[in-house]
């Protein structure tokens, strides 16, 4: 019988409570770019059937809800639908989110392990809520509560998977463990959204069909970087911060179940 390895790696919760860990900028972003150009195919694949998984449920909906013209006329409806959309997507997004920390602790990945994690898919979805309403409530707020919020709650569906936390307490765990280091924190995510943003402005700004086709082209062509990079920049921030357990055979894997092989 061969034999069970279990090995530990990055932080702990423990040590995150106590603001043991560091985060440097410079170095997660240079990671995360290292782990795209190395492997982006998965994530990149996994995305597409969510946005597939995603259009599906909202013509679906939308026509429940009585068309969806009628439905863009009607914010009360709209906001039922992309309350609706979001529930139904989100357990599917947290299987994205868990392969970028398998990359990022060298573990190879599939783009159908985006249905590894549907287990856990309604505590997900209630996190999902939870973080995104706290947001919005904090960003009526002047502002700056909804984005140092944004900032804490990065991290708390990948805690509600991997360390079977409920919505609140990974909530909790991720306002006391993030905040200490949250300007670093703060400082790797803002260059990937304002990347974000200098690939949307030529789409968004095109006039003529032609340059409405290569404004979309590029936009497909950037964002087939800066998704995976993306992906990648939250599992090594997981890693570094909460760190993760790994156990079983000797491969370099995860199996379609969610579990994995190290």
């Amino acid at each position: 019988m061969d034999k069970i390895s279990v090995v530990h790696v990055g932080g702990s919760v423990e040590q995150a409570l106590k603001g043991e860990y560091r985060i440097k900028p410079k170095e997660v972003l240079l990671e995360a770019w290292r782990n795209t150009i190395k492997s982006r195919a998965s994530i990149n694949g996994a995305l597409l059937i969510v946005l597939v998984i995603g259009m599906f449920a909202t013509m679906v909906l939308a026509e429940f809800l009585g068309g969806l013209e009628v439905v863009n006329a009607d914010p009360q409806r709209l906001s039922i639908l992309n309350l609706a959309v979001t529930i139904i997507i989100w357990p599917f997004l947290a299987g994205v989110e868990m392969m970028g920390i398998f990359q990022v602790i060298g573990l190879n990945t599939r783009a159908k392990q985006v249905f590894s994690f549907l287990k856990r898919g309604s505590w997900v979805a209630v996190a999902a809520l939870l973080s995104s309403v706290l947001v919005g409530l904090g960003l009526q707020l002047f502002i700056v509560p909804g984005i140092f919020l944004a900032v804490c709650f990065s991290l708390i569906v990948p805690l509600v998977i991997d360390k079977k936390l409920s919505p609140l307490q990974a909530i909790v765990l991720s306002i006391k463990a993030l905040r200490f280091q949250w300007f670093n924190i703060f400082a790797v995510y803002l260059p990937l959204a304002l990347a974000l943003v200098l690939i949307i402005l030529p789409f968004a700004q095109t006039s003529s069909a032609g340059s409405a086709m290569f404004g979309f082209v590029f936009f497909l062509f950037a964002m087939s970087y800066l998704a995976p990079m993306y992906f990648h920049a939250k599992g090594i921030l997981y890693r570094e911060i909460f760190g993760i357990t790994v156990n079983g055979q000797a491969t370099t894997t995860v199996s379609d179940s969610g579990t994995f092989d190290a």
